[in-house]
């Protein structure tokens, strides 16, 4: 069994299909408060994925839509925020990190067939 196996934000998350999520559906599936969401991606910690689709002044939050990426994304720093009381920043910086160690080990495993 490997370590990986013991932190729920390190284990692989099961993307949905192509749907955008509204702000309340990532919430829900998050297990936070639309607020929580709203944070975020003030401080840009959590994209919303229509940014494209004019400026952000016209996009009110009831208007975001959100990836099934930016759902394992948000659900990781969720998860370590509430585990460790981290900071949000920290936070992202160490989702970063783990989506980053996955890439590495997904090109390793290629590399090695």
């Amino acid at each position: 069994m490997s370590s990986t196996n013991h932190y729920p934000f390190y284990e692989p998350a099961e993307l949905l299909d192509l749907a955008a999520l509204s702000l309340q559906d990532l919430a829900r599936h998050c297990r936070t408060s639309p607020q929580w969401v709203i944070e975020h991606v003030q401080t840009g910690v959590i994209r919303y994925d229509n940014e494209d689709a004019g400026s952000p002044a016209q996009i009110t939050a009831e208007q975001w839509r959100f990836s099934s990426q930016t759902l394992v994304r948000a659900r990781r720093i969720a998860q370590l925020e509430h585990s460790f009381d981290a900071d949000p920043q920290l936070a992202a910086l160490t989702t970063d990190l783990i989506e980053e160690v996955h890439q590495l080990r997904r090109q390793l495993k290629a590399l090695k067939r």
